[in-house]
């Protein structure tokens, strides 16, 4: 008979467990869904601390107002008023390399720079820590910076976590974020590398650009020690929220007919 182990939840006629737990008696107004979200993918439960920096970062990416994603799920919800789970599936497909993927991609870029740095450990390893290779001050943190700025700029590409076509000076996120992470004792290699950025990168690209929120999410998960290839699913986790709130909007105040009829009414038809 073949086999398919887990280690997530199991039912049987009488109980229902999750991560080892009795769902009823031991987590069920117990745990708060953001900590176990944590713990569904660490496969640990997160400590206060720890679940207070990730529940700053759904917060933090719940929702912008009238993103396309937000746009997306209102109009496909006019489209098909009958199918919630539509509306609500085209703005989460929405979420990529300019919107809410960043988060993702700012870690990648980060973990890759920080695991180059100390090549002798392994993927999986964890980071080293200060003592074990990797700077010691912020003048450590930015000469690393610096030679990565540098290098992206050699090679023609972008930095993610840097620029906001809102927030063109500083992204409010970004300081409370990092001041939460300190207070908190998480402010790790991630975090210090991303400010390190944030400090060098005028130098090299010669304007200044404010580091922004989902970057700073980003690095702010991979600190927890989350894997950094699944950080655009806990963006996504924080954006549904915010997608139902734009659904549930749309239903009492709609602006979908607005917006489909005005795109439609000033439509300029050119010759191929």
């Amino acid at each position: 008979m073949p086999r398919f182990p887990t280690s997530l939840g199991t039912s049987t006629a009488d109980e229902i467990r999750l991560l080892g737990q009795d769902l009823t008696a031991d987590l069920m107004g117990k745990v708060g869904f953001g900590e176990l979200a944590f713990w569904l993918v660490a496969m640990r439960r997160p400590t206060p601390s720890e679940t207070r920096v990730f529940e700053a970062v759904l917060v933090a990416l719940a929702d912008h107002g009238f993103t396309p994603t937000a746009i997306a799920a209102r109009l496909t919800y006019l489209s098909a008023p009958d199918s919630l789970q539509g509306a609500l599936a085209a703005g989460l497909l929405g979420g990529g390399s300019r919107f809410l993927g960043v988060t993702e991609d700012c870690a990648t870029f980060l973990h890759q720079a920080l695991t180059t740095h100390h090549p002798d450990r392994t993927e999986n390893a964890g980071l080293p820590t200060e003592d074990a290779g990797l700077p010691m001050d912020d003048a450590g943190w930015d000469t690393l910076a610096l030679e990565l700025v540098q290098q992206s700029k050699a090679n023609g590409t972008f930095i993610p976590g840097l620029g906001h076509p809102v927030h063109k000076v500083e992204d409010p996120r970004t300081p409370v974020l990092i001041g939460i992470a300190r207070a908190e004792g998480l402010e790790g290699p991630h975090l210090k590398l991303f400010q390190a950025v944030g400090r060098m990168h005028e130098q090299v690209l010669g304007r200044r650009l404010p580091l922004n929120g989902a970057g700073v999410c980003g690095a702010a998960l991979a600190d927890l020690g989350l894997p950094v290839e699944l950080l655009r699913g806990f963006a996504l986790l924080a954006r549904a929220a915010g997608l139902l709130g734009q659904l549930a909007e749309e239903r009492r105040r709609p602006i979908g007919m607005d917006a489909y009829l005005t795109i439609d009414r000033n439509a300029e038809y050119v010759e191929p």
